[in-house]
């Protein structure tokens, strides 16, 4: 009795345990359990729930296999990888070849600017030097732009007369007679030998004029009188009328009187050498000019040098030859 005392004494000394929520036989059945506190710390965010981790020394699950590609779709594939594989090298080419072109024209428009350049100092160097010597050993910068113009002018023609076919030798023999006339004349006219010689005439012959004007009047005499015999000699080898024959004769004679009387004038060395250099300039020219017009221009020759006729006749004889060991009626 005792004993079970006790033990109720004992139970009840045991504390309630408040958050209890499972059932038990001496609990009520129709009681309501109590809520579940909420858990500590802060709350979840907004989202859908965390998926389970996957079980623990497990792979996920793979999917059906799919099957091998087949031997069209390898080789398209292939192709499709060679495609590509071209056309980045043909896009490396274009860059390349673009890069190439630009240091192209960079190179192509510095080479023209150098080029214009150095012709322009050789143009800048010719005319200077033209004009400098004109007014260093002539005297004036007029002889120097003078020279430089028939310069230009004689080389001009030489070069249009040797395309045109002409021999060299020719050109260079008319050149040679043009700096030994240059060289005669501006000794002649530079030293005053023909007014020293008129005036010497002149007084041999006791001809009573002012010493000052003396040479003048001989030269025109002298020189006049040897036109008159070439107008004379011009007019009875010409074969012409009357009225061409005495323009000839006028004419020789005037232009015999007209030398003469430039040349009894005393120039002095430096316009001297000016007329000399000018007149071998013109000398030049008019040899050049009358050897071609006595000669011509060979215009079969001009013509073969830019026609193929050799061509062409190896391939007549080619086809001569063809035809007559082609069978007959093929062909004909």
């Amino acid at each position: 009795m005792v004993g079970r005392f006790r033990g109720a004494a004992i139970i009840e000394r045991d504390p309630p345990c408040p958050n209890r929520t499972w059932s038990t036989p001496l609990d009520d059945p129709n009681a309501s359990p109590e809520p579940t506190p909420p858990p500590a710390g802060p709350p979840p965010p907004d989202g859908p729930p965390p998926s389970a981790p996957p079980p623990p020394g497990g792979t996920p699950p793979r999917g059906p296999r799919k099957p091998p590609p087949g031997l069209r779709d390898q080789l398209m594939a292939t192709k499709d990888a060679a495609l590509a594989l071209v056309m980045a090298h043909v896009e490396l080419a274009k860059a390349e070849a673009g890069q190439i072109a630009g240091e192209v024209g960079r190179v192509a428009a510095l080479g023209a600017l150098a080029i214009a350049l150095v012709i322009f100092a050789v143009f800048l160097l010719v005319i200077g030097a033209s004009l400098w010597l004109g007014e260093w050993l002539l005297g004036s910068m007029g002889w120097g732009v003078l020279h430089g113009f028939l310069l230009f002018l004689a080389v001009a023609m030489a070069a249009v007369l040797g395309a045109l076919g002409i021999a060299p030798r020719r050109l260079v023999g008319a050149f040679a007679v043009g700096v030994a006339v240059a060289v005669v004349v501006g000794a002649v006219l530079g030293l005053g030998l023909l007014s020293q010689l008129y005036a010497s005439i002149g007084e041999a012959l006791g001809i009573a004029v002012d010493p000052g004007i003396r040479p003048l009047i001989v030269g025109m005499l002298f020189v006049g009188f040897l036109g008159l015999l070439a107008g004379i000699a011009a007019a009875v080898m010409m074969d012409a009328s009357g009225g061409g024959r005495f323009v000839a004769l006028a004419g020789l004679t005037v232009l015999g009187v007209a030398l003469g009387a430039f040349t009894a004038i005393t120039f002095g060395p430096q316009v001297g050498a000016g007329i000399g250099i000018t007149a071998g300039y013109v000398t030049w020219m008019a040899l050049m000019g009358i050897d071609v017009s006595r000669t011509g221009i060979d215009i079969e020759a001009l013509k073969n040098r830019f026609y193929p006729v050799q061509t062409i006749d190896t391939s007549k004889e080619t086809l001569e030859w063809l035809q007559k060991r082609m069978p007959p009626g093929i062909g004909s």
